[in-house]
């Protein structure tokens, strides 16, 4: 991983760490997989990872998030 990929990667987790306690008060958490290419991806955790509303948290929610703190981020998208 080179230096502006831990960078970007140290970025992302920093606003995760913001959305997690939101996450968690419903049973659920998030997991970062990889950020490369200006992609995130994400594994959604417990009562997340399950929730009908999952697609909305994602993007609606974590992905705006990053996107609007994180320069060079065009996606966020869940992995399984």
């Amino acid at each position: 991983m080179t230096t502006d990929q831990m960078s970007l990667y140290d970025q992302v987790l920093e606003v995760l760490d913001k959305l997690r306690p939101f996450l968690q008060r419903d049973g659920g958490d998030v997991d970062l997989v990889d950020v490369s290419d200006g992609i995130v991806k994400l594994k959604l955790m417990g009562a997340c990872g399950s929730c009908p509303s999952s697609t909305i948290t994602l993007k609606a929610g974590i992905e705006r998030a990053i996107m609007e703190e994180i320069d060079g981020i065009h996606e966020v998208v869940q992995v399984y």
